[in-house]
């Protein structure tokens, strides 16, 4: 069976930017008027992959590596600078109708709802833009309401509202029209870990109900192992990998973490791994991956175990080792 028209097609997309740039000082600044000194950014290097229908992809790596000005050009906010993109069939760039209507970007550090009035009226505003069908649009306010416990803040100022609080109902606003293409970047950024989960299960049930394409950035590892199989990768707006968040481990973590509970808390452990965290009797020790079985078995043979776990390293630090390994590359 072939398989269905991607969501999502980037082709060698390159983006750069001439910036200008001087040196501090009165006469730098003065020459700068007469011959301007500029330096060309590529922002976003030749990166290729493509986004399944329904697919909920992490599209990660470090501050500056592209992720949000490729975010931009899926939107149609940047005009790329060569290779080939495209969005349900769309060229982003031309912002036709049609495409804005079943996309949506969300930017957890921006704010699109009207500071002074209930969020509740910054809905109706976005039913009307979007041209809403009434009975539509009520189902699914009220659906997005439930799902986000917001019955207590969707009348309050937005001024009023807690970052958190702001956030939740952001990601209503912008998903009121139903969009098949969400682009959500940092979208639980500076949010306290109950409200992340909050946002997090309402963007997997989003996911559920549409049969929605996402695409997003975090830094919290947590919100990409909660939503998404499959990883993109990237640095200096170059794709480093592409593919499932398991293998990105596999791949890369040459070590696993051992979980040791001791009913003596004063054992030494130094001599079966490094010990990367102590807490009472809780102890993590971080080992070679090929080495795990052996240290396990000699553990409980040699100590008084309470309790033992075998745990994968945190995504974060995989993604370090991948920016790591780059470097020296």
């Amino acid at each position: 069976m072939s398989q269905s028209k991607p969501a999502i097609h980037v082709a060698d997309l390159r983006k750069t930017f001439v910036v200008p740039e001087r040196e501090a000082g009165l006469r730098s600044a003065i020459k700068s008027l007469v011959r301007r000194k500029t330096r060309t950014v590529n922002a976003v290097d030749g990166i290729s992959f493509q986004v399944q229908p329904g697919e909920v992809i992490g599209f990660l790596g470090p501050n500056g590596a592209g992720k949000t000005t490729t975010l931009k050009m899926l939107a149609g906010l940047l005009y790329p600078t060569s290779g080939e993109l495209s969005v349900l069939g769309y060229t982003p760039s031309q912002r036709q109708k049609e495409f804005l209507r079943q996309i949506t970007l969300v930017m957890g550090n921006r704010n699109q709802l009207v500071w002074d009035i209930p969020a509740i009226d910054s809905f109706e505003l976005n039913r009307a833009i979007y041209n809403i069908p009434e009975a539509q649009y009520r189902r699914t306010r009220d659906d997005f309401i439930e799902l986000m416990d917001l019955q207590a803040l969707v009348h309050k100022p937005v001024r009023n509202l807690s970052l958190g609080e702001r956030m939740k109902v952001e990601i209503c606003a912008a998903l009121l029209h139903r969009p098949q293409v969400l682009f959500l970047d940092e979208p639980t950024i500076g949010l306290d870990v109950t409200m992340q989960r909050r946002i997090r299960t309402f963007i997997g049930e989003y996911n559920r109900r549409y049969d929605a394409t996402v695409l997003l950035t975090s830094h919290y590892m947590a919100d990409v192992e909660a939503l998404c199989k499959r990883v993109v990768v990237i640095h200096h707006g170059q794709l480093l990998f592409d593919g499932e968040l398991s293998a990105l481990v596999e791949r890369f973590a040459a070590y696993k973490t051992i979980v040791v509970t001791l009913e003596d808390p004063s054992v030494d452990l130094e001599a079966y791994g490094e010990v990367v965290e102590r807490d009472g009797p809780r102890v993590s020790l971080r080992v070679a991956k090929a080495d795990t079985p052996r240290i396990t078995a000699r553990l409980l043979a040699d100590l008084p175990v309470a309790d033992l776990t075998v745990e994968d390293p945190p995504i974060d630090d995989v993604i370090e080792l991948v920016f790591a390994q780059e470097r020296a590359a």
